[in-house]
């Protein structure tokens, strides 16, 4: 590699290195060879090849695999797999595209918790009040993408309801609890993306430069707008989009001016 003055050491190795792999001498699924190789190719340090390594990574090209090295990603040209935000009713029955996911979930874990500041504004109670938390690793019935979901439920909201005593409930069963209740559901989402932290990249089967997207699900009473239940589901964006039907609704009333 010829060095280029005034150019930092690391940029003009990850430059070859992303050459190398745009013109198919290493191709996706190959494996890197080891620093002190690459560092013999380019006549650099192994710390400078470390930075290049780190350079591509972040950009996706790379992934290292704990205990077997790095490797050339394949190109990614947008999400393999989507899933449908839509919920389909009849009666007091409920059904949603991510019910098949719930066939191929982990066992779920049921623990305590309490609101806090993402968690109160959405579901509109102070913080620290008491909740019931169920966690679920899901995997899509393609075997493509997973996501963490997670379904939040307010004790003072659904303590008159057998989600008290049976929280591991799936979205569906949730929903139909509250409607036998006596709740005309309605719903409000909110997506929103950051960069995932390491357990669940790990969980998700996430790149180093995966986007995570996080979709905050309300359940709420009709009559009231009082939020009841909440879901949080987590998954990757390079693997999985989102989708939703969109319905034409009237207008809402303009407020009257003083």
């Amino acid at each position: 590699m010829a060095i280029i003055r005034n150019e930092a050491l690391h940029k003009q190795v990850a430059a070859a290195m992303r050459q190398s792999i745009a013109n198919g001498e290493w191709p996706p699924g190959t494996q890197l060879p080891t620093e002190t190789d690459l560092a013999e190719t380019y006549g650099v340090s192994r710390p400078t090849v470390r930075l290049a390594v780190a350079a591509l990574r972040s950009e996706g090209q790379l992934d290292v695999k704990q205990g077997r090295g790095t490797f050339v990603r394949a190109a990614v040209h947008g999400p393999s797999a989507s899933l449908d935000r839509t919920i389909a009713a009849q009666g007091d029955t409920f059904s949603t595209p991510i019910d098949a996911w719930f066939d191929h979930a982990e066992e779920p874990t049921v623990y305590r918790t309490r609101t806090d500041a993402i968690t109160a504004p959405l579901l509109e109670m102070d913080h620290d009040e008491l909740m019931l938390g169920c966690d679920r690793l899901l995997t899509a019935p393609s075997g493509d993408s997973r996501a963490l979901h997670r379904l939040l439920l307010p004790m003072e909201r659904i303590e008159a309801t057998p989600l008290a005593q049976h929280p591991a409930a799936t979205p569906a069963e949730a929903y139909a609890t509250l409607a036998t209740a006596g709740h005309d559901l309605i719903w409000r989402e909110r997506v929103t993306a950051r960069v995932p932290q390491p357990d669940e990249r790990e969980a998700l089967h996430l790149s180093e430069a995966a986007v995570l997207l996080v979709a905050h699900r309300i359940t709420c009473d009709q009559a009231t707008g009082l939020p009841l239940i909440l879901e949080e589901t987590r998954l990757g964006a390079e693997t999985t989009a989102l989708t939703y039907a969109i319905d034409a609704r009237a207008p809402r009333p303009a407020k009257a001016s003083r």
